[in-house]
C-alpha cells in the first residue's frame, strides 16, 4: 500500500483483494498470529519526560461506526487497515489500542513492529444497548494481553448513578486491573460519570463531572501501581489533572469542531503534569479534510519530549 494522503470516502489502493491474504491465513494457519505476535519486536519502553502517542482503533468492536455525519465511516475493514497503516507508519506514534480482531490483523501485516499495544477489554456495552452500561469483558483478557506480549489493556468505565448495572462494570474493571497487574500489564482505565437521555447513552463532560469519574475510577482494584487514567479534554484541565497522580493520557473522541480547534486544546492539556500524551483514534483517523499523514503528523509535533528514547 502506498503511504500518501487518503480520502475520507476512498482507498489509495481501491482493489478489494488488498487484503485477501488475511482471510487465507486465517483459514489455513491461524497460529501464525501467535507467531507473528512472539516474532514482534517490542517498544523499548515508556519514560518519563517522552510523551506516547497511540492510535486507537476499538470502536468498531462496540457497533460505534460513526465519525461526524457519517454512521457507517469505520464499517470499511479494509479502508480502516488503510488508515492504520498510514499512522502507524509515522515514527512518532508509539502504538494502537485495538480490540482483538484489529490487533490480529495489524499482527500478521507486520505493522506493530516496536509499537506498544494496548488490548481493548470491554466491549460488551454496545452504542445503543439498552443495558449498554453493563459494559461486560468480551475482548481482551489479560492473559491473552501477556501471551501476545502486549503493554496493557484498556477499560471503558462509563459510571450511571442511575443504572443498576453500573456496579457490574465497575467490579468487572476492578478485576481486570488486578489482573493486569499481576502480570505486570499497565491499566488504561477510561472513566466517564453518564447518563441516559433520549434512549442514547451521553457522558457529563463538565470538568466536576469528569473529576468525579477520576475519583472512584482511581480507587478500583486492589493496586493503582499499573493504572493509567485516559481522559477527555475538557474545560479547566488544570483542575481536573489536579485530580490524579496517575500517569493520564487523552482521548479524542468524537471531533465537533474544527481540526485546529480540536488541536490547540490538545496542545495546551499536553503541557499540564501528569500527561503522558495522545491516545486518539477518528480524529486523525477520519479527518475531514482526508489528510491521514497530514492529521497524524500535526497532532505528533504536538507532544512533548525533554528525553530521548532507550536504544533497542
Amino acid at each position: 500500500m502506498t503511504l500518501t494522503p487518503l480520502a475520507s470516502n476512498h482507498a489509495v489502493d481501491d482493489d478489494p483483494r488488498r487484503y485477501e491474504h488475511l482471510s487465507t491465513i486465517r483459514l489455513e494457519d491461524p497460529d501464525a498470529v501467535a507467531r507473528a505476535a512472539k516474532a514482534r519486536r517490542r517498544h523499548p519502553g515508556v519514560k518519563a519526560g517522552r510523551q506516547n502517542f497511540i492510535v486507537a482503533a476499538d470502536h468498531p468492536a462496540r457497533g460505534a461506526l460513526a465519525v461526524g455525519s457519517d454512521p457507517l465511516a469505520m464499517a470499511d475493514r479494509r479502508q480502516l487497515l488503510d488508515r492504520l497503516q498510514i499512522a502507524l507508519a509515522n515514527p512518532a506514534v508509539d502504538g494502537v489500542l485495538a480490540s482483538p480482531d484489529i490487533m490480529d490483523d495489524l499482527l500478521l501485516l507486520g505493522a506493530l513492529d516496536g509499537k506498544l499495544v494496548f488490548g481493548s477489554m470491554n466491549r460488551g456495552g454496545l452504542s445503543g444497548l439498552v443495558n449498554e452500561f453493563d459494559d461486560r469483558f468480551t475482548g481482551h483478557t489479560a492473559a491473552a494481553l501477556a501471551a501476545l506480549g502486549a503493554d496493557g489493556g484498556k477499560m471503558l468505565t462509563r459510571i450511571c448513578l442511575g443504572d443498576p448495572d453500573t456496579v457490574v462494570t465497575l467490579e468487572a474493571t476492578a478485576k481486570a486491573i488486578d489482573s493486569l497487574a499481576e502480570r505486570r500489564l499497565i491499566a488504561m482505565v477510561e472513566p466517564f460519570l453518564s447518563v441516559r437521555e433520549n434512549g442514547r447513552v451521553r457522558n457529563d463532560l463538565s470538568p466536576n463531572a469528569v473529576i468525579k469519574s477520576i475519583a472512584i475510577a482511581e480507587g478500583l482494584g486492589s493496586t493503582s501501581a499499573y493504572t493509567w487514567m485516559k481522559l477527555p479534554v475538557v474545560a479547566e484541565m488544570e483542575r481536573v489533572m489536579a485530580a490524579t497522580t496517575m500517569p493520564t493520557v487523552l482521548l479524542g473522541g468524537d471531533p465537533d469542531g474544527s481540526q485546529d480547534e480540536v488541536f490547540a486544546t490538545w496542545g495546551a492539556a499536553l503541557a499540564l503534569p501528569g500527561v503522558q500524551g495522545l491516545t486518539v483514534g477518528r480524529t486523525l483517523l477520519y479527518p475531514a479534510d482526508g489528510d491521514v499523514a497530514g492529521a497524524v503528523a500535526a497532532a505528533a509535533s504536538l507532544l512533548h519530549h525533554t528525553t530521548e528514547l532507550p536504544e533497542n
